[in-house]
């Protein structure tokens, strides 16, 4: 087997990857909570990756394909803040869990949707571009929408978030894409093993909060894993309708589906740990919900993907 085929099946068995480790977590928390420091420059890395994928045209992109794109984006910051918002409320969760399960909801598509949606056989530039377009939106619209939804329950510092995510969002990814523009034969070393780099840096972040927060993981593992559940399912479910009752093709609803449904559940947690601490506890359980997000996102993803995938195969 090819070094290169390699590298792409081990960064498409992502999901297998974000469970065994989480589970890991579960049993010896010991073996990933080393990573805590790491945790932020870690998302930073994957940032990065993201960006040296992207080229200036990759933007320019938008106005071939404006309606897809505007579709996800209205999905992303609509549909999953909202459907955050209110499974919080119908379940009832204890404040701290309800305001994480909002702040994954208004974080932007995760870098890994655009893996789901190549295993999807869906349209991979269409993924680029609407991820690239609503991680650069994050750097507005996930405070604004936190600050929105959950500030009269705890107190938002929305221009702390601001800034949080202009350093570990915006500023890896312009490095990213400035490195590709003017560094192009360096940044086409590396390529090939970016992918798989964020997909283990993503993993480790969740496994690591997972085991930092075992024992309040463990105590909410009715609830919380609903609620997360049907947060992820409803984005993929509503994505998808979305996308077909505005008369996109089939290829792209399956795009538009993943974009919404998969969030930067590592920036969710890089938020809760520094903005959504308790100070009472010194502990941020908002950063629960987010890891937990990781996982099941990923789960979601595969079947989805994989189920497209043999549909696809079977319409030949």
């Amino acid at each position: 087997m090819s070094l290169p085929r390699l590298l792409s099946q081990l960064t498409s068995a992502f999901p297998i990857w974000v469970v065994v480790l989480c589970a890991w977590a579960l049993i010896q928390p010991s073996a990933f909570t080393w990573f805590a420091p790491w945790i932020t420059p870690g998302l930073a890395i994957i940032m990065l990756g993201m960006g040296v994928t992207l080229t200036w045209e990759d933007f320019k992109a938008v106005r071939t394909m404006p309606k897809p794109v505007a579709i996800g984006f209205v999905g992303q910051y609509t549909i999953m803040p909202l459907l955050g918002w209110s499974l919080g409320v119908a379940f009832n969760l204890p404040t701290e869990y309800a305001v994480g399960l909002v702040l994954v909801a208004c974080c932007p598509g995760g870098t890994a949707s655009n893996v789901v949606t190549f295993i999807a056989r869906a349209d991979v530039c269409l993924s680029v571009v609407m991820t690239a377009c609503s991680t650069l939106a994050a750097i507005a619209m996930t405070p604004l929408l936190t600050a929105a939804l959950v500030g009269e329950r705890v107190p938002v510092d929305a221009f702390g978030l601001f800034k949080s995510t202009v350093q570990v969002v915006l500023i890896p990814v312009a490095l990213g894409v400035v490195l590709n523009r003017f560094f192009p034969r360096a940044v086409k070393r590396v390529l090939p093993v970016a992918p798989l780099v964020s997909v283990i840096v993503i993993a480790l972040i969740c496994a690591c909060i997972i085991g930092l927060r075992v024992d309040e993981v463990k105590a909410s593992a009715g609830k919380l894993i609903v609620a997360v559940a049907l947060l992820h399912v409803g984005g993929f479910a509503l994505g998808y309708t979305l996308s077909r009752l505005l008369k996109l093709p089939s290829k792209r609803a399956r795009t538009v589906s993943i974009e919404v449904g998969m969030q930067n559940s590592g920036l969710g947690v890089v938020l809760a740990n520094k903005h959504f601490v308790n100070p009472a506890t010194g502990v941020a359980l908002a950063a629960v919900p987010c890891a937990i997000s990781a996982v099941m996102h990923s789960i979601i993803g595969s079947i989805c993907a994989g189920y497209w995938r043999w549909r696809n195969e079977q319409s030949r």
